[in-house]
């Protein structure tokens, strides 16, 4: 039986990195937009605050429309995908009314869209976390009345992943047996600015992303996360940044600087914690993902896309996923039978 019948249980790919647009969220974060707009060339712009992308066209693509969505599915031999929020909408920074309210309004359309679709759309909820219960109550709302199955935050957020105040989002996602997927944004959208020699060559996506994926996994491991809530799972995008390179090196700080804690000085302890996470496989490099597969195991990755997204794999330089990882999506989602 195919997915497209079956939905997510007969998938054979299953791609859980997959970023919606909604013409119901335009304007609904205040001032900050989102708008969709043009430059006096025509060349298509979408703003978010003072940050502005340009050359994106979100209108008339698969970012929008969920019917041109499922045929390129089709084409790219995609069964079942888990839609989530846009990183240039995380909101993370705004004030919290704001942005409380174009979660609320995104998290709405995503059920929406999702529901006519069952068999080939799942989503993930959008959180306000500059206010960690104000979170808490909108992934509540979100998997428990809006039937989604999870939520995405970024890497950049008002306390760090492993602040105090975020152990209240942690024991949310545990009680509700949900996943939590940790996705950077573009430094400077509603945050702080960030080294500006990212400006340039759109290294903000490409080291900008993998720095701040790296920090987020180490965070999570070095910060105790892992240790306080031990049956939680954390997905961290683009195959965590530079972690299976810089593994050893981290592994190396957590034994000898002075920070570290007694549980992480063992031989193998913070090697033991990384491999408790997950990581979607969007590396857009088959060595980098055997390093990763290397590092963590092949039981905690899943495949991911960026789909739509300029850096969506293609058959000419990447072999088709591994069977497993649809497997490990349904473990992590939990939709396994």
């Amino acid at each position: 039986m195919s997915a497209t019948t079956g939905g997510i249980a007969h998938a054979a790919v299953l791609d859980v990195h997959a970023h919606a647009v909604f013409a119901e969220t335009m304007g609904a974060a205040g001032r900050y937009g989102p708008e969709i707009a043009a430059t006096e060339d025509g060349t298509s712009l979408f703003r978010v605050g003072d940050y502005r992308l340009i050359g994106v066209r979100y209108a008339g693509s698969p970012f929008m429309d969920p019917v041109l969505r499922i045929k390129r599915m089709d084409e790219a031999g995609i069964d079942f995908q888990v839609l989530s929020p846009n990183p240039l909408t995380y909101f993370s920074h705004i004030d919290v009314a704001e942005a409380v309210a174009f979660c609320r309004i995104h998290n709405d359309t995503l059920a929406k869209t999702v529901a006519r679709h069952p068999t080939r759309l799942a989503g993930l909820a959008a959180l306000p976390t500059q206010d960690i219960g104000a979170s808490c109550e909108e992934l509540h709302r979100a998997v428990s009345e809006l039937g989604l199955w999870g939520a995405y935050i970024g890497t950049d957020n008002v306390e760090p992943l492993h602040a105090p105040a975020f152990d209240r989002l942690y024991e949310t996602c545990v009680k509700l047996n949900v996943p939590l997927f940790i996705h950077p944004a573009p430094a400077g959208i509603d945050g702080l600015a960030g080294d500006p020699n990212l400006k340039r060559f759109d290294l903000d996506l490409v080291a900008g992303f993998a720095a701040q994926e790296t920090i987020a996994a180490a965070t999570l491991i070095f910060g105790g996360v892992l240790e306080r809530h031990p049956t939680i799972d954390i997905c961290v995008s683009h195959g965590g940044g530079a972690i299976a390179f810089l593994a050893g090196r981290l592994a190396q700080a957590a034994r000898k600087r002075p920070w570290s804690r007694d549980a992480l000085r063992p031989d193998g302890a913070f090697e033991a914690l990384l491999a408790r996470l997950w990581f979607d496989t969007h590396v857009n490099d088959d060595a980098s993902l055997a390093l990763l597969k290397h590092r963590v195991g092949g039981d905690r990755l899943v495949y991911g896309t960026n789909f739509a997204g300029w850096d969506a794999p293609d058959a000419a330089h990447h072999a088709p996923p591994e069977p497993a990882l649809a497997d490990n999506a349904r473990r992590l989602l939990r939709q396994s039978a």
